[in-house]
């Protein structure tokens, strides 16, 4: 059997071919130039979906760690750094964060409810559609994490204390008037 194509469409299917090839081969050397470092932080491990209740990861270094989706319900996680993290859809309900380093995490549709918040670092991070009720957020500092203005509003109501680490007020990093 013969495969046919017209001169324009073997010419449009070269270009493809040609580009993609291009694309491949500049990712390849990317990660092969990136080998080193990609090495030296391979500490991370996926818990993605994964049951962590009551885990107890206190002082923990889980930098880039992805935590999507997992259960952490009464977790332990005081001064553990999550900086880095993928935490969506994870569920902190009643967790320990306190003193936590939660900066460029991206923790959409994240629950907070009932945490321990005191004193976390929660910094250019994307906080999107989470929740933080009844959460203990003294001292927390939130500078430039994207919250949904609704739970901003909940938020100020109860913010007071300063962060330790980065000197900043909780009513002024969320914004509160």
């Amino acid at each position: 059997m013969t495969f046919w194509l017209n001169p324009v469409t073997h010419h449009r299917l070269g270009r493809w071919l040609y580009r993609t090839g291009l694309v491949l081969l500049i990712l390849l050397v990317g990660m092969g130039m990136n080998a080193p470092r990609a090495i030296a932080q391979d500490n991370t491990v996926n818990y993605t979906l994964t049951d962590l209740r009551y885990r107890d990861f206190a002082d923990a270094n889980l930098e880039g760690t992805a935590l999507a989706g997992a259960n952490m319900k009464g977790a332990n996680f005081q001064y553990a750094n999550l900086r880095g993290t993928i935490l969506t859809k994870g569920s902190f309900f009643e967790a320990n964060l306190e003193g936590v380093d939660l900066t460029d995490s991206f923790a959409d549709r994240v629950v907070f409810d009932r945490a321990n918040l005191r004193n976390a670092i929660f910094v250019d991070a994307i906080a999107s559609s989470s929740t933080f009720n009844e959460a203990d957020i003294e001292g927390c500092d939130f500078s430039g994490t994207i919250l949904d203005r609704f739970q901003v509003v909940k938020l100020c109501d109860r913010a007071k204390g300063i962060n330790p680490i980065t000197g900043v007020a909780t009513r002024f990093s969320l914004g509160c008037r």
